[in-house]
């Protein structure tokens, strides 16, 4: 068996590679370049990993999005990290079947949680009963966080996702993923680089900053790839997404509120949402929407409703899903795909004034939608007196997040990006490929590269 690790840099696309990233560059031009692949829908990040990872799309694996309403508990669920949420057999099961000396280590992809993979680590925060949310990282074995946050810190947490999210974060994945390696020496190592995700939400591909924050992840990877160089490791790249610039998000629950489909409820003056009891509910996810109709028969003018909304660009139904590989029972009954200047709220209310108090937080499991909004601050003075309040112990909201959608400058989701935004894959082999390539075929490219 040959070693190989795959680094997954997030929102990298073919337009951002060049004078800024000189190792990813190096690593294209020993691999036999740059190939854009091809994504399942929707192109959002646990969605595609799956896809990558099994090779199949998410009709089979189940994963239809980051988030999806449970129709049997009535609820939305958002950022879930359980493993045995995926339905088909990762690329790791049948390399072990193959050879039962293989080993696997995941450094921060999605779904590491009680999987069967030999090594794994996953930020997991610690939730005090006083509201605190305390930096932290789940790991297999149990003892590994011990090491690696003795070694390197602390996870951090606060710069992973919010508004303080940073190369910090990659950085202490990167550290990990380099101790492992000394220390384990898996057959397969999964490596997530999130860095570039969220400057490119938060200001744009277009920004005169990502020059320099492609610097940094480009950093990151050449300690990566120095160190699997040495030890013989063979490397595979690949992104998720790529982002396309946008300038106003659309609130599909608004247009369902305003045609009596949505059911609110008041809870000490705020608008809270009842799933269960709405005839139609939109849980937006970055481009796309999955819409849950209550009644069969009104889902056709649910979909003629949405497809008149400005922003967006095509209503799938369930002969659509069928043919898009996204026909699964978490799966909306209708899925919006917007333009692609645009991006998917959650929001329904009509005041913000009575806007639920968790929307001005960073709560991505409370909030039944993915909320981009969270990496921007309103005040920062304001923060500071919160959290000073909090670290003396008295509870309260550190409620910083903005409600102006026009503030995010990135987005993605659809599965039909603008030349130069695409997704990409560096690997020896890859040329041999169809392009654009499949992001199913990575799963094979990952078993070609072990036992060829």
């Amino acid at each position: 068996m040959n070693r190989v690790a795959v680094l997954n840099v997030v929102a990298l696309s073919p337009n951002l590679i060049g004078e800024h990233t000189p190792a990813i560059k190096a690593l294209a031009d020993r691999s036999g370049g740059v190939h854009t692949m091809s994504t399942t829908l929707p192109a959002v990040t646990t969605t595609v990993q799956a896809s990558m990872l099994t090779g199949a799309p998410a009709s089979e694996h189940g994963i239809v999005g980051n988030g999806w309403y449970d129709r049997t508990e009535g609820q939305v669920k958002f950022w879930k990290q359980s493993n045995k949420l995926v339905q088909a057999d990762p690329v790791w099961r049948t390399a072990r079947e193959r050879d039962p000396d293989f080993t696997c280590a995941n450094i921060c992809w999605w779904y590491a949680m009680n999987s069967d993979v030999d090594t794994w680590v996953t930020p997991r925060p610690i939730y005090r009963a006083n509201g605190r949310k305390v930096p932290d990282c789940l790991t297999r074995p149990g003892s590994l966080r011990d090491r690696l946050q003795a070694r390197h810190g602390t996870f951090p947490l606060f710069r992973f996702w919010g508004p303080g999210a940073n190369i910090e974060s990659t950085r202490w994945i990167t550290n990990a993923a380099l101790d492992v390696e000394e220390t384990c020496k898996p057959t397969l190592q999964l490596v997530y680089l999130p860095h570039l995700d969220y400057c490119l939400q938060k200001l744009g591909p277009g920004h005169p900053e990502i020059p320099n924050h492609l610097r940094e992840v480009d950093a990151e990877v050449a300690r990566l790839v120095e160190r699997f160089d040495r030890e013989g490791v063979r490397v595979i790249l690949v992104s998720e997404y790529g982002i396309e610039p946008v300038t106003r998000g659309v609130a599909l629950n608004r247009i369902l509120r305003e045609h009596g489909h949505l059911e609110l409820r008041e809870e000490l003056g705020r608008e809270m949402l009842v799933p269960d009891e709405c005839r139609a509910l939109a849980i937006a996810d970055h481009q796309i929407a999955h819409v849950y109709v209550r009644c069969d028969s009104e889902i056709e003018s649910i979909r003629a409703l949405l497809e008149g909304v400005d922003g967006v660009e095509r209503v799938l139904g369930r002969d659509e899903l069928e043919e898009a590989g996204l026909a699964h029972e978490r799966s909306g009954d209708l899925v919006a795909v917007s333009t692609a200047d645009a991006w998917f709220t959650y929001d329904w209310w009509l005041d913000e004034r009575r806007a639920p108090d968790y929307a001005r937080t960073v709560d991505i499991h409370a909030k039944p939608g993915y909320d981009p909004r969270e990496l921007f601050m309103s005040s920062r003075l304001r923060a500071a007196w919160k959290l000073f309040l909090m670290k003396m112990g008295i509870r309260t909201l550190l409620d910083v997040i903005p409600l102006d959608d026009r503030l995010v400058r990135g987005s993605h989701g659809r599965t039909t990006p603008a030349p130069g935004h695409e997704a990409v894959l560096i690997a020896n082999g890859a040329s041999d490929q169809q392009t654009p390539i499949p992001c199913t075929m990575v799963r094979d490219l990952i078993l070609q590269s072990i036992f060829d």
